[in-house]
Protein backbone atom coordinates (compact mmCIF):
# COMPACT_ATOMS: atom_id res chain seq x y z
CA UNK A 1 0.00 0.00 0.00
CA UNK A 2 0.83 3.60 -0.80
CA UNK A 3 1.03 6.31 1.58
CA UNK A 4 1.11 10.04 0.80
CA UNK A 5 4.51 10.42 2.83
CA UNK A 6 6.60 7.75 0.81
CA UNK A 7 5.47 9.83 -2.70
CA UNK A 8 7.03 13.13 -0.94
CA UNK A 9 10.39 13.81 -1.78
CA UNK A 10 12.69 13.54 0.90
CA UNK A 11 15.49 16.83 1.50
CA UNK A 12 18.60 14.47 1.84
CA UNK A 13 18.66 11.48 -0.61
CA UNK A 14 19.18 8.54 1.11
CA UNK A 15 22.60 7.23 1.87
CA UNK A 16 24.32 5.02 -0.36
CA UNK A 17 27.17 4.05 1.20
CA UNK A 18 27.60 2.11 4.70
CA UNK A 19 27.67 3.89 7.45
CA UNK A 20 31.65 4.41 8.46
CA UNK A 21 32.91 1.78 11.83
CA UNK A 22 33.31 3.16 15.13
CA UNK A 23 37.13 3.47 16.04
CA UNK A 24 38.69 3.25 18.98
CA UNK A 25 39.67 6.08 20.78
CA UNK A 26 43.31 5.24 20.55
CA UNK A 27 43.12 5.28 16.66
CA UNK A 28 41.08 8.28 16.00
CA UNK A 29 43.79 10.19 18.33
CA UNK A 30 46.57 8.62 16.49
CA UNK A 31 44.35 9.80 13.17
CA UNK A 32 44.40 13.03 14.49
CA UNK A 33 47.82 13.13 15.00
CA UNK A 34 49.08 11.56 11.63
CA UNK A 35 46.94 14.83 9.79
CA UNK A 36 48.21 16.85 11.94
CA UNK A 37 51.92 16.11 10.99
CA UNK A 38 50.42 15.86 7.55
CA UNK A 39 49.49 19.17 7.72
CA UNK A 40 52.68 20.77 8.81
CA UNK A 41 55.68 19.32 10.11
CA UNK A 42 57.30 20.52 13.26
CA UNK A 43 61.08 20.47 13.82
CA UNK A 44 61.73 17.79 16.86
CA UNK A 45 62.40 19.20 20.24
CA UNK A 46 65.36 18.22 22.50
CA UNK A 47 63.40 16.16 24.20
CA UNK A 48 62.33 13.80 20.91
CA UNK A 49 65.65 14.24 19.59
CA UNK A 50 66.86 12.25 22.70
CA UNK A 51 63.86 9.91 22.60
CA UNK A 52 65.10 9.02 19.06
CA UNK A 53 68.60 8.90 20.52
CA UNK A 54 67.97 6.71 23.02
CA UNK A 55 65.55 4.54 20.50
CA UNK A 56 68.32 3.77 18.43
CA UNK A 57 70.30 2.44 21.38
CA UNK A 58 68.11 -0.09 22.06
CA UNK A 59 68.99 -1.19 18.11
CA UNK A 60 72.36 -2.91 19.26
CA UNK A 61 72.94 -6.21 19.65
CA UNK A 62 73.26 -7.17 23.21
CA UNK A 63 76.34 -8.73 22.88
CA UNK A 64 77.33 -5.46 21.25
CA UNK A 65 76.35 -3.33 24.16
CA UNK A 66 78.08 -5.77 26.53
CA UNK A 67 81.32 -5.49 24.98
CA UNK A 68 81.05 -1.48 25.17
CA UNK A 69 79.98 -1.44 28.88
CA UNK A 70 82.89 -4.25 29.51
CA UNK A 71 85.83 -1.70 27.88
CA UNK A 72 84.09 1.42 29.68
CA UNK A 73 84.72 -0.35 32.75
CA UNK A 74 88.20 -1.64 32.12
CA UNK A 75 88.48 2.24 31.59
CA UNK A 76 87.40 3.34 34.72
CA UNK A 77 89.79 0.61 36.26
CA UNK A 78 93.12 1.28 34.40
CA UNK A 79 92.37 4.78 33.33
CA UNK A 80 96.17 5.29 35.18
CA UNK A 81 97.94 3.12 32.84
CA UNK A 82 98.35 3.34 28.84
CA UNK A 83 95.35 2.50 27.37
CA UNK A 84 95.52 2.30 23.27
CA UNK A 85 92.28 2.56 21.12
CA UNK A 86 93.56 -0.18 18.89
CA UNK A 87 93.68 -2.63 22.05
CA UNK A 88 90.26 -1.46 22.79
CA UNK A 89 88.71 -2.52 19.91
CA UNK A 90 90.38 -5.98 19.23
CA UNK A 91 89.36 -6.88 22.68
CA UNK A 92 85.61 -5.47 22.04
CA UNK A 93 86.31 -7.69 18.52
CA UNK A 94 85.93 -4.66 16.54
CA UNK A 95 87.79 -2.72 14.32
CA UNK A 96 88.67 0.79 15.23
CA UNK A 97 86.46 2.67 13.50
CA UNK A 98 83.20 0.19 14.58
CA UNK A 99 84.16 0.62 18.19
CA UNK A 100 84.16 4.29 18.13
CA UNK A 101 80.99 4.56 16.49
CA UNK A 102 79.41 2.22 18.91
CA UNK A 103 80.96 3.43 21.81
CA UNK A 104 79.41 7.23 20.90
CA UNK A 105 76.25 5.73 20.69
CA UNK A 106 75.74 4.46 23.66
CA UNK A 107 77.77 7.09 25.75
CA UNK A 108 77.47 10.41 23.60
CA UNK A 109 80.83 10.62 23.96
CA UNK A 110 84.27 8.92 21.60
CA UNK A 111 86.62 6.85 23.74
CA UNK A 112 89.15 9.01 23.75
CA UNK A 113 87.18 11.51 25.21
CA UNK A 114 85.68 9.85 27.81
CA UNK A 115 88.94 8.19 28.79
CA UNK A 116 90.33 11.96 29.15
CA UNK A 117 87.32 13.23 30.83
CA UNK A 118 88.05 10.20 33.59
CA UNK A 119 91.80 11.11 33.79
CA UNK A 120 90.79 14.97 34.83
CA UNK A 121 88.04 14.17 37.19
CA UNK A 122 90.04 11.46 38.95
CA UNK A 123 93.04 14.81 39.02
CA UNK A 124 90.10 17.04 40.25
CA UNK A 125 90.07 14.42 43.09
CA UNK A 126 93.74 14.35 43.52
CA UNK A 127 94.88 18.34 43.20
CA UNK A 128 91.61 18.76 45.46
CA UNK A 129 93.27 16.15 48.45
CA UNK A 130 96.24 18.53 47.99
CA UNK A 131 98.95 16.27 45.78
CA UNK A 132 101.20 17.89 44.03
CA UNK A 133 100.63 18.14 40.06
CA UNK A 134 103.37 16.66 38.58
CA UNK A 135 102.31 13.44 40.76
CA UNK A 136 98.70 14.02 40.09
CA UNK A 137 99.86 14.03 36.21
CA UNK A 138 101.38 10.80 36.14
CA UNK A 139 98.99 9.17 38.97
CA UNK A 140 96.44 9.60 36.42
CA UNK A 141 98.29 8.27 33.08
CA UNK A 142 99.74 11.00 31.19
CA UNK A 143 103.00 10.72 30.33
CA UNK A 144 104.36 14.26 30.63
CA UNK A 145 103.35 17.78 32.73
CA UNK A 146 103.09 19.88 29.07
CA UNK A 147 100.39 17.69 28.04
CA UNK A 148 98.51 16.99 31.05
CA UNK A 149 98.13 20.61 31.86
CA UNK A 150 96.90 21.41 28.45
CA UNK A 151 94.35 18.51 28.75
CA UNK A 152 93.73 19.78 32.31
CA UNK A 153 93.39 23.73 30.63
CA UNK A 154 91.23 22.70 28.04
CA UNK A 155 88.61 20.56 30.20
CA UNK A 156 88.42 22.73 33.20
CA UNK A 157 89.12 26.43 31.86
CA UNK A 158 92.26 26.38 35.09
CA UNK A 159 95.69 25.34 34.78
CA UNK A 160 96.27 22.31 37.72
CA UNK A 161 97.99 24.76 40.25
CA UNK A 162 94.93 27.21 39.59
CA UNK A 163 92.38 24.45 40.46
CA UNK A 164 94.50 23.68 43.43
CA UNK A 165 94.56 27.34 44.79
CA UNK A 166 90.95 27.76 44.31
CA UNK A 167 90.26 24.54 46.04
CA UNK A 168 92.60 24.76 48.59
CA UNK A 169 89.75 25.44 51.20
CA UNK A 170 87.64 22.11 50.35
CA UNK A 171 91.08 20.08 52.07
CA UNK A 172 89.43 17.78 54.81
Amino acid sequence: MVTPHTLLPTPYPPLSTPPLPRLSTQHRASSLLNFGYQMAVKPKTFYEKELDRISQTHLLLEHLYIQIRQSKAFMEQHHSEKIELDNMAAAAFMSRFYYIRIFKQVYGVTPRQYLRDLRISKAKELLTQGFPVTQVCYDVGYDSLPTFSSAFKRGTGYSPKEYQKMNKGNLE
